[in-house]
């Protein structure tokens, strides 16, 4: 690999610094050859290109290229997972010298598993720095949650659950069953039995009513009611399953000291804390996990997307040592042990240290934030802007006083953004809100181009409403 400084790392890793549309229109013609071919093989569950009618060829850093040539900036990184960009060239050298290393080895230790695990546990921050155990699963964030699921039922001998609304944790059966949007559990029940669903700290739009932003902590109170009231309703808990910022349902962050209540109050009866980082962990935030923003402390965590270092499937959930209860083969996966994830996941840690890749996500998005700002102040639709790191909502409403949901401009400005070279994500409880999920790799310049393709698909939507 050739010597690459820290001062020139992040923009030689790009292979692009701005969009390039070379077809008459998006989709273009290959693409739209090779849409109708995956339409005619694939099922009906296709989803993104729905929405999003592009058939990729390749990608480099921040930009991805269709089969046309069009080149994209990519604020959708495959849902979170390319943190570190695509093909990141020192994660993949790594993996290619690595020689005849076995693929997978299900759960035998090999030295590139043993170097991981002790690479991440490093990398934890200290509140649970070397108190914590790792177990593997099957290669995506739900396998992860579905562990973490069944570990606190082990351990407390407890069935029920309590999850939160706007919540979203993975789409398997368990998974499912404490993901709150009733469009993906249509059809689907009886889900897990136990699992009830309380009211998620969201500033923006309070559950419980308050009029303005200043958080009355009322959710807090209600949760703590419903533990602690003997007619609640509610039989006691095995855990409380909680993303500490929502991603999927329109990257909410609660306000500061809410997450401690409602973990302090779990901890008080004797509740088991489930945070899921599947999307916000491996520094998508600037920190190792979200939850370091705050002084609340888990008891098992949840991670995948990012930590396979380049796009490689890989899950896992950290918990207590003192809950490693686990009879041998009580939760198994014939992916567990992905050499080639663990591999570059270990190449993805090392670079992020090597490279003080969190003050650059911290500093970089800390200024996209300001941007989007400004943006909303000229903008008739733009409710609100929140975000952290590398990890942005944008909320669109037809009114800035009532609030009421706007989705119909967030397809609009969807359309027009990757029309134009920009690939965002949708969110929100009403699919109300651009989501942007770049890499952490990002360059200034890139950004700036990114938002101004944003900003200009925010002005040609609102023109086109009379």
């Amino acid at each position: 690999m050739k010597d690459l400084t820290k001062s020139n790392i992040f923009e030689s890793l790009h292979a692009a610094t701005e969009a390039r549309i070379l077809t008459k229109s998006v989709p273009g013609p290959k693409s739209i050859v090779l849409l109708k071919k995956q339409q005619a093989l694939e099922s009906n569950n296709i989803s993104y290109p729905r929405e999003i009618p592009i058939a990729f060829q390749k990608g480099r850093g921040a930009i991805i290229e269709d089969a046309d040539g069009n080149q994209f900036i990519d604020f959708l990184t495959g849902c979170g997972v390319f943190n570190l960009g695509h093909n990141n060239s020192y994660i993949l050298d790594v993996v290619k010298n690595g020689g005849d290393f076995l693929t997978q080895t299900v759960d035998f230790p090999t030295e590139t598993k043993v170097a991981f695990m002790e690479r991440l546990n490093l990398a934890l921050p200290e509140t649970i720095r070397h108190k914590m155990k790792i177990n593997f699963g099957g290669p995506t964030g739900s396998d992860a949650v579905e562990a973490a699921i069944k570990l606190a039922r082990i351990v407390t001998s407890r069935h029920s659950i309590v999850a939160f609304q706007g919540g979203y944790h993975g789409m398997t059966m368990g998974a499912l069953s404490v993901t709150s949007k009733l469009s993906h559990r249509k059809r689907t029940p009886p889900l897990i039995p136990g699992i009830h669903f309380m009211p998620f700290c969201n500033p923006y739009r309070c559950p419980l009513s308050s009029a303005d932003r200043l958080c009355s902590g009322e959710c807090a109170r209600y949760f703590q009611f419903c533990l602690e009231n003997p007619h609640s309703g509610i039989d006691k808990p095995a855990a409380i399953i909680i993303e500490p910022i929502q991603g999927e349902g329109g990257t909410y962050i609660p306000t500061r000291g809410w997450l401690e209540q409602i973990t302090e109050i779990a901890r008080k009866n004797d509740i088991l804390v489930i945070f899921d980082e599947v999307q916000t962990g491996f520094y998508r935030t600037g920190k190792m996990f979200a939850f370091e923003y705050t002084d609340a402390i888990p008891d098992i965590i949840t991670m995948s997307k990012g930590i396979g270092g380049n796009g490689c499937p890989l899950s896992l959930i950290l918990h207590r040592k003192e809950l490693d209860v686990w009879d041998p083969g009580t939760h198994i996966g014939t992916f567990r042990g992905n050499q080639i994830a663990m591999a570059a996941g270990l190449a993805a840690l090392e670079f992020i240290k090597k490279y003080d890749v969190p003050s650059h996500v911290t500093s970089l998005g800390q200024g996209m934030k300001q941007a989007l700002e400004d943006i909303k102040e000229s903008s008739r639709y733009i409710g609100d802007v929140r975000g952290i790191g590398m990890m942005f909502g944008v909320e669109f409403v037809k009114n800035k006083n009532t609030k009421k949901p706007f989705p119909e401009a967030v397809q609009s400005v969807r359309k027009l953004c990757y029309e134009k070279g920009l690939i965002v994500e949708v969110g929100g409880y009403y699919n109300n809100v651009i989501r942007f999920l770049p890499p952490l790799i990002l360059t200034k310049e890139i950004a700036e181009n990114g938002l101004r393709i944003f900003a200009d698909a925010n002005r040609e939507m609102e023109a086109s409403i009379v």
